[in-house]
């Protein structure tokens, strides 16, 4: 059976939305069928109107990425979750998102099915990690196996050396190819290692 890896995240400004794009080019590389989803914004237009690249994040992806829904998780057999950092968690649209999973986790659906995490927070130690692990407590309790990149390959160095899951600090500017890279990477095991565990 081949990997079927559903891609979903949350972008506000657009830094996660870059590396969910290139860890969706990563696992369709390496053979996989990808749906690339975005969750729901919750935010009050207010506030997205506050920060222009917010607002102009959101009116450009409303129509290129399709909101995530329930049967993208029941379809796929690999799963790659992207949040922001939000005082070094996961943000509530994301949040809220994998709140409404209860009906699939009572089936099973998630079980033994690899799951990898991305993140970025606007400085480099402004929680990528521990918003990392607190994603990876979804897996946990999914019964999914955490497929975090490692030290697999030099492109996991090149980005900072984040064994956890690809990371971009929002403060060093647009995201720079070495963190694109190692997120294709991290798409490339998964969808690696799901065809394995799917077999």
């Amino acid at each position: 059976m081949s990997a079927k890896i559903a891609v979903i995240y949350y972008s506000a400004t657009g830094t996660v939305h870059a590396l969910a794009q290139a860890l969706a080019e990563g696992a369709e590389k390496a053979g996989a069928e990808v749906r690339l989803r975005r969750v729901g914004e919750l935010a009050p237009d207010a506030a997205i109107d506050a920060n222009p690249a917010w607002r102009e994040h959101v009116d450009a992806t409303k129509d290129q990425v399709e909101v995530a829904t329930l049967d993208d998780l029941t379809w796929a057999n690999g799963y790659a979750l992207g949040s922001p950092t939000r005082y070094g968690n996961i943000a509530s649209q994301l949040k809220q998102f994998i709140d409404s999973t209860g009906g699939l986790w009572a089936q099973g659906v998630f079980q033994d099915k690899p799951f990898t995490g991305f993140s970025s927070a606007h400085n480099l130690h402004g929680g990528n990690e521990s918003t990392l692990l607190a994603l990876y407590n979804t897996a946990h309790h999914w019964g999914s196996l955490i497929v975090s990149p490692g030290f697999t390959d030099e492109k996991v160095y090149a980005a900072g050396g984040n064994p956890y899951g690809t990371v971009h600090a929002g403060s060093a500017g647009p995201v720079t190819d070495a963190a694109l890279d190692a997120a294709r990477h991290q798409g490339e095991r998964l969808a690696r290692l799901t065809e394995k565990v799917a077999a």
